[in-house]
């Protein structure tokens, strides 16, 4: 994500005042990001190494801001989070549904929104799946208990059913496809396959069930809702007033 398209969703012309929790920060780019849109204060953490890694490299080449931090951390470790107090940016882009407890995940970023902050999540969409989210987390469960000859059948059934919908003929638009793709945005398609069918723990979220969490629990308001891709774009406003400080 540039910062150009995180600064669009926000409604805003720039972090500048803002600091920035990137939970899951993958490749770091979204990071990155939040540092070119002037950030005061960012800090970036992810369950993975090589994502910490990757995402430290990005810190490197950014000339080492001293107000960037990258470690290794964990949404479901209360104790980490504890130490991070909270902040008036909180961001996971297609993270929380990877962590086997979705809900809770969800719950222990929240907490890290400062009362009047932004809560801007994308998880994994059950409204817009097809054929069904049941049928993905079937394929998913099988891909990731089967044998290295089993997984690269099951990456020719994907490219034959979706990338070609059972169409040889729809050969030279896939192809458009991957190019575009890695010339864009310099991504492999069959590294995008190979994580799509292979990214387990995986959940899906009702749309509307993530507004009425997030409601319920924390008096969070939406402020803006993208819908219609494999994730839907959330984007949440902690009330000035929490209702744990509530008289």
């Amino acid at each position: 994500m540039s910062a150009d398209k995180l600064l669009s969703f926000l409604g805003k012309e720039s972090l500048e005042g803002m600091d920035f929790l990137d939970i899951g920060s993958g490749s770091g780019l979204h990071s990155l990001a939040a540092f070119d849109a002037k950030a005061k204060r960012i800090h970036s953490f992810d369950f993975d190494p090589l994502s910490v890694r990757t995402t430290a490299k990005l810190r490197q080449l950014a000339g080492d801001p001293p107000n960037w931090i990258v470690e290794r951390g964990d949404v479901l470790d209360v104790d980490y989070l504890q130490r991070l107090g909270t902040w008036s940016l909180v961001y996971s882009w297609g993270v929380l549904h990877h962590t086997g407890a979705m809900w809770q995940a969800i719950e222990n970023a929240a907490h890290k929104v400062a009362p009047g902050g932004l809560f801007f999540i994308a998880l994994y969409s059950s409204n817009v799946v097809k054929p069904s989210a049941e049928f993905w987390l079937d394929v998913k469960r099988r891909y990731n208990a089967a044998s290295p000859g089993k997984r690269r059948w099951m990456e020719y059934w994907y490219i034959w059913r979706f990338g070609l919908g059972r169409n040889p003929l729809q050969l030279p638009q896939l192809l458009k496809q991957i190019y575009d793709k890695k010339k864009g945005r310099g991504m492999s398609y069959m590294t995008d396959v190979r994580d799509w069918l292979g990214g387990w723990p995986m959940e899906f979220a009702d749309d509307q069930a993530v507004v009425d969490f997030l409601k319920e629990r924390f008096d969070f308001e939406l402020v803006r809702m993208s819908t219609g891709e494999a994730c839907t774009e959330f984007l949440f406003q902690s009330p000035n007033n929490p209702p744990s400080s509530r008289n």
